[in-house]
């Protein structure tokens, strides 16, 4: 059976406050997800003269589904 966007919106809202109801720590803990961001983590850190020098990086080096690229 299919959810109206009502049913959906409640189920939605029910999740909140469950999730609401767990002490902050756990919150906390299940709230963040960590992901390997390729190229991105590879290095400690990185310093660039300029903007346009740090997106020059970007355009080259970054895979596209990672979001850093200009847009179209």
């Amino acid at each position: 059976m299919k959810q109206t966007d009502e049913q959906a919106d409640e189920a939605f809202r029910e999740q909140c406050r469950r999730q609401m109801e767990r002490p902050l720590a756990l919150r906390m803990k299940y709230g963040f997800n960590r992901v390997h961001k390729p190229v991105l983590d590879d290095a400690p850190w990185r310093s660039f003269d300029s903007t346009a020098d740090y997106r020059e990086w970007c355009e080259k080096n970054l895979p596209e589904y990672l979001g850093f690229k200009r847009a179209a």
